[in-house]
């Protein structure tokens, strides 16, 4: 292959990956590392910072060495990444100063409820779009500085630096020589007013974090930095980083009105709505989109799903029903229906529209005939119906329905799911030729940032169709079992709650 050569990054809860993108949009090589999952308490979820830097040299290598090329060969780099997930490390030494907390970790569900007693949380929703919720970065950070205070002073001194996991890798590729995120990774650490697009100071103050612990903030296009050569082995221009799923909703190339659907460690609905800011009234988010411009800012609309392939991991590695992640579909298909089985897998509690951090997993309606069929099924169900009940509520918000959705991720090739997702959606799934949009949305902010492409046009016209899904049930039916799933899902509330 000859021409640009992009080299995305795609940092992920369980692992780190790497693809090397051309100019046609091409992947020329991909690889891939698995990364630990830490669980020291219940609901607390870790990952160690040295290992998410070490897998992603790791998959670098074996991307580079997937296409034959060297690193000095790349144009040009591009960041996706975990989002919420954040760590502090030494400015000196660029040592981290203990495990990172991944954005699944409840660990912080009281202290978001004593900032919502104190009525703090219209002003929050109000500057950051988002709800007090242990899910975003801003009450990880505030848990950590609390509870070391060691740890405060060297962050109000100045010492430690913070940040979410784009910010920890292009520290780590630039030797330390640059603190940077970009707007859609600030947007969801309820520290960033999406309105200013700032750190703001009434945001910080109240969760006691110093904003000299901040990075600087950037378009998601634009200049993070040069590469170190003795980290890496060339000088490479980093210039594009998005969270996750503003890189796959970019790399879908939705535009207003269209949406996304990633299939994940969670599932992810995300809706370009242009320059428009809308106030959910089914409690979704409002966030920032990767393709700002000259024009102005670009905001979203969110729902997040927090277990959707975790559900699937928990089939095959803690109740053992099935050897591999890819065995489910055949299993799930082997019956034609769940048996009156639903499982809600609120692992660690629920995202929109409940907001739940209290609420856990429960499997309902089990028989002496339910089997493991009945309960794969009913895991892909699950998947399927939490997203299909966010697009209702999303399309309420809209001022024009959504009349298609765009899919990615890991379990968008499972036929059978995507079917059901047509089916409890009510409106076409489309699943594109390449799935790894993540990483394509990094490379395309990367390539429109050193000039590959001119332009979001020319970046949407990659995009290419591989097979669209249509409903085939009732709309009777399609409400009933959405029913059926609320029943379900309001037996899971506040279950862990303290009494």
């Amino acid at each position: 292959m000859t021409g640009p050569l992009i080299l995305a990054i795609d940092q992920g809860t369980t692992s780190s990956r790497a693809l090397l993108v051309g100019a046609d949009g091409a992947i020329s090589g991909l690889g891939q590392r698995p990364m630990t999952q830490y669980y020291p308490a219940p609901g607390w979820v870790e990952h160690d910072p040295g290992e998410i830097w070490q897998t992603t040299l790791d998959a670098i290598q074996d991307a580079l060495a997937a296409a034959g090329r060297e690193i000095r060969d790349v144009t040009a780099i591009g960041i996706a990444n975990q989002r919420e997930t954040v760590l502090l490390w030494d400015r000196v030494t660029g040592e981290p100063t203990g495990r990172a907390i991944v954005w699944q970790d409840r660990r912080t569900a009281t202290d978001c409820e004593d900032l919502r007693a104190a009525g703090h949380e219209p002003a929050y929703h109000r500057m950051t779009g988002l709800t007090l919720d242990p899910y975003f970065s801003g009450t990880k950070l505030a848990w950590m500085l609390r509870e070391d205070p060691g740890l405060r002073r060297r962050a109000e001194a100045g010492e430690l630096a913070a940040g979410t996991i784009d910010s920890w890798l292009a520290w780590k590729l630039t030797g330390g020589k640059r603190h940077v995120t970009d707007y859609t990774n600030a947007s969801r650490t309820l520290l960033f007013n999406i309105r200013r697009g700032r750190w703001d100071d009434a945001l910080l103050e109240p969760l006691g974090i110093p904003g000299a612990v901040l990075p600087l903030p950037q378009p998601s296009s634009s200049m993070f930095g040069t590469t170190n050569e003795e980290v890496l082995g060339a000088t490479s221009p980093i210039c594009g980083i998005a969270g996750d799923q503003q890189a796959a909703l970019f790399g879908q190339g939705c535009a207003p009105g269209q949406a996304k659907n990633t299939y994940g460690t969670g599932c992810f609905l995300l809706a370009n709505s242009g320059g428009t800011t809308i106030t959910s009234q089914g409690r979704l988010l409002t966030t920032i989109g990767a393709g700002a411009s000259s024009s102005g800012p670009e905001y979203l609309l969110e729902g997040s799903v927090f277990v959707a392939g975790a559900a699937v991991q928990w089939l095959r590695d803690e109740v053992g029903i099935i050897k591999s992640s890819a065995d489910i579909e055949a299993l799930a298909a082997s019956v034609p229906d769940t048996g009156g089985v639903t499982f809600v897998p609120a692992f660690t509690g629920l995202g929109a529209p409940d907001w739940d951090p209290f609420a856990r997993g429960a499997i309902l309606g089990l028989t002496r005939g339910t089997s493991k069929a009945h309960i794969a099924r009913a895991a892909l169900e699950a998947i399927a119906l939490s997203s299909a009940e966010l697009l209702h509520t999303m399309n309420a918000d809209l001022p024009k329905a959504i009349s298609e959705l765009r899919v990615d991720g890991g379990a968008a090739g499972n036929n059978l799911l995507i079917q059901m997702q047509a089916d409890l959606a009510g409106i076409p799934v489309v699943r594109p030729i390449e799935t790894e949009t993540t990483a394509l949305g990094a490379a395309y902010l990367a390539g429109l940032g050193s000039g590959v492409w001119s332009s979001i046009d020319e970046v949407r016209s990659l995009w290419r169709e591989d097979r669209r899904f249509e409903p085939s049930i009732s709309d009777s039916e399609r409400a009933t079992r959405l029913g059926q799933w609320r029943r379900g899902v309001e037996r899971t509330l506040r279950w862990a709650a303290e009494s």
